[in-house]
């Protein structure tokens, strides 16, 4: 009886009978009975491609192997939604601190091993790969050791301040969108927990794709300093509209503990109309001396904590280079950058003909100005010439949505359906 252990099923494609791939596993859900029972493994948590998460039983999978589950054809779209009594084994078992029932032992729960009962459909939970000694980052050592799930006790009970080690390293490799879609259907205490225990550049990249509730119980959950440090790493648009959503008090206290070049951008930006061309630019974009070259324009480009909106063109200004500079004196588009000799200067080559945006262009207006140039970003001049960010589209995206996008295709209830739904035909609950 083979066992599988459940950190390889995480982002693992889930394919249908035709070879069509449905989505990924996301997470798995178990269901606890009594006595020292195995958990029974009732079915798979699966994103398909709208982002919706569909519940798959394990009674319609064929498959679990070489990195892939295979599905029967008939999948039931409705969105999962978890009920009292089951558990999702990534999301609440990894990194609990359970006891060895032989010697009392405290271990923490590093991964679970699932295995099909024979010749039946059925799968169980029947193994726990643990690590003795507590938990943490800073504490990697210990023996670790596979036992069976009858050789741990303390599952059952409510832990406070369970780590979230095991989990991270499980969904490392996912898009800050795809880990802020597996942090909005955590409970709120784990959601803290995890939120805790991510870097906070990581922590910034997600937060910024959460919808604005999650944003504010987790910013809510941090310690003061933590929240600056994480208010920082964010785009300086969107701490300013996360730092907008607080009471007056807590708000003013974290732009307080925040260093004050980074303040100063979040304070200058909350200054303008939300739905304005100064209210959803962003301070940062790439500035250029007109001494500058091509090679020097590239480098910049290459940045990889650039989003592509940013990194599509550079803006040339005299010094200073921080937002707001010296005058502006226009755009070079990245296309033209690998047109041109890496020694040529951005001077030579900037484009003037393009007008600049007033920080109190309208939304409406900002809009028909990206789609009439073809552009993904604008660049925003103040009344003395002088550059003060610039608008990207998917900030303007953002507004142009409805407010609660975000929160509408984590549940997914996208407007937009699933592709491919000639293999995903409706059929019963299953559960």
């Amino acid at each position: 009886m083979a066992v599988v252990f459940v950190s390889h099923l995480s982002g693992v494609a889930v394919f249908d009978p035709n070879g069509d791939q449905v989505g990924r596993v996301r997470d798995l859900v178990a269901m606890r009975r009594v006595g020292n029972r195995p958990p029974r493994l009732l079915g798979l948590v699966v994103e398909v491609i709208s982002r919706r998460r569909i519940f798959l039983p394990m009674t319609r999978v064929t498959g679990v192997e070489s990195g892939q589950v295979i599905s029967t054809g008939v999948i039931n779209m409705r969105r999962f939604e978890q009920r009292a009594s089951e558990t999702l084994v990534l999301g609440e078992l990894l990194d609990r601190r359970v006891r060895l029932v032989e010697t009392g032992e405290e271990v923490t729960v590093l991964d679970i091993g699932i295995s099909q009962l024979p010749a039946r459909r059925d799968w169980e939970i029947d193994k726990v790969f643990v690590r003795k000694g507590k938990g943490g980052a800073l504490r990697r050592k210990g023996e670790t050791l596979t036992v069976e799930w009858s050789a741990v006790t303390g599952f059952a009970l409510e832990e406070h301040g369970q780590g979230a080690e095991n989990l991270l390293a499980t969904f490392e490799q996912l898009r800050p969108a795809d880990l802020a879609g597996v942090l909005h259907h955590l409970s709120a205490k784990r959601r803290a927990e995890v939120a805790a225990a991510l870097a906070d550049d990581r922590l910034a990249d997600v937060l910024e794709e959460l919808p604005e509730d999650d944003q504010i119980e987790i910013i809510g959950k941090l310690q003061d300093e933590r929240a600056a440090d994480v208010l920082e790493a964010m785009d300086p648009d969107d701490a300013a509209d996360l730092l907008s959503e607080l009471p007056e008090e807590e708000k003013e206290r974290l732009l307080a503990l925040m260093r004050p070049e980074e303040a100063a951008d979040v304070r200058r930006l909350m200054s303008y109309e939300e739905r304005t061309a100064g209210g959803l630019m962003t301070t940062e974009p790439i500035v250029l001396r007109p001494d500058a070259t091509v090679a020097d324009a590239l480098a910049r480009v290459r940045d990889p904590d650039l989003s592509p909106a940013l990194a599509a063109q550079v803006y040339v200004c005299r010094p200073p280079d921080e937002t707001p500079t010296g005058k502006y004196l226009g755009l070079v588009h990245f296309q033209r950058l690998l047109r041109d000799p890496p020694f040529t200067l951005v001077s030579s080559i900037v484009d003037t003909d393009l007008p600049p945006l007033p920080p109190d262009t309208p939304l409406p207006e900002l809009t028909s100005y990206l789609a009439t140039y073809n552009m993904v970003a604008a660049p925003v001049v103040d009344e003395g010439g002088a550059l003060l960010g610039a608008v990207t589209v998917d900030d303007v995206l953002d507004h142009l949505l409805p407010d609660d996008w975000r929160e509408t295709e984590m549940h997914g209830e996208s407007a937009t359906g699933v592709s491919g739904e000639a293999y995903l035909r409706e059929a019963g609950d299953g559960r």
